[in-house]
């Protein structure tokens, strides 16, 4: 247990919920008897070592519910605490259901129960999750946790010579994905309507990320609208029926605004090797 004895606790409440802890909740781990690390990520794929999860997400949340379903602990981290990636608690001797959300919000998910879970705003960002039973005895215990990736992504890569000079920034706008998730169902539980507005990017990549309600899911209808400054419509281009995965990027490659290019994909999967975070990409042409 040396090793942790440099490990705080860093408990910081969900914005939207009422406090649970006290501060005799608050402990060290030299004084809890339960300690949480959230250090890795689940790779379905790939046979390397799994990547530390305070790498790839710069918040956590943690909610603990008793047999009744009731809530009894939540704790919340972001990259900039101490001990970021490690919780210690002191739990009675009992059966729990643990929920871990990791994401990049820029604030604290809310995890209201077992079966939902919202992000600020309702903005989807890279998410993983732990989902399970927490069996604490009198005896001090480590877990070491392994998370899953929640969401899918689509990623749009423009192959136009150049983006017209009066386009400032381009809006996403999908139905179809969740932006509410179920840790217990391990998918999205609402059906969403979601908007997403990224700059102008300098390599013509956008990425967007949905909550898929099945292991396989689709996007009804995505529109992409280019907009000047003053939010004035440049060009639009609608998909419809936009396959998704978890844990999967389902890519389109194409000219938006007409002016030229190249750099189509063929369809199918292809196998990640510059970002093996993720499964796998589908490739698609427009």
């Amino acid at each position: 247990m040396k090793k942790y004895l440099f490990f705080a606790l860093a408990l910081l409440m969900t914005a939207c919920e009422k406090p649970i802890l006290s501060e005799e909740d608050i402990v060290s781990t030299q004084d809890a008897n339960v300690i949480l690390h959230f250090k890795q990520y689940e790779q379905e794929s790939f046979t390397r070592a799994a990547t530390d999860i305070t790498e790839l997400c710069s918040r956590l949340n943690i909610a603990i519910f008793d047999a009744d379903g009731t809530k009894v602990k939540t704790v919340a981290q972001k990259e900039s605490d101490a001990g970021y990636g490690t919780v210690a608690l002191t739990l009675a001797a009992g059966t729990y259901q643990l929920v871990v959300i990791a994401h990049n919000g820029e604030g604290s998910a809310t995890i209201t129960s077992t079966e939902k879970v919202t992000f600020p705003n309702n903005k989807v960002t890279d998410t993983f999750y732990y989902y399970g039973d927490l069996v604490v005895t009198t005896e001090v215990q480590s877990y070491d946790l392994t998370l899953t990736r929640a969401v899918a992504m689509f990623r749009l890569v423009l192959t136009d010579d150049e983006m017209p000079s009066n386009v400032a920034k381009l809006k996403f706008y999908y139905l179809g994905g969740s932006s509410t998730f179920s840790p217990k169902d391990g998918c999205g539980c609402v059906n969403s309507k979601q908007t997403e507005i990224r700059p102008v990017s300098d390599d013509g990549i956008y990425e967007i990320f949905t909550l898929p309600h099945t292991e396989d899911d689709v996007l009804t209808k995505l529109t992409v609208t280019a907009l000047d400054q003053n939010d004035n419509i440049i060009k639009e281009k609608v998909f419809e029926n936009v396959p998704v995965t978890r844990n999967q990027v389902t890519r389109y490659t194409g000219s938006f605004f007409g002016s030229g290019g190249s750099g189509g994909s063929s369809d199918g999967t292809i196998r990640l090797t510059a970002d093996p975070d993720w499964d796998s990409v589908n490739g698609y042409t427009f």
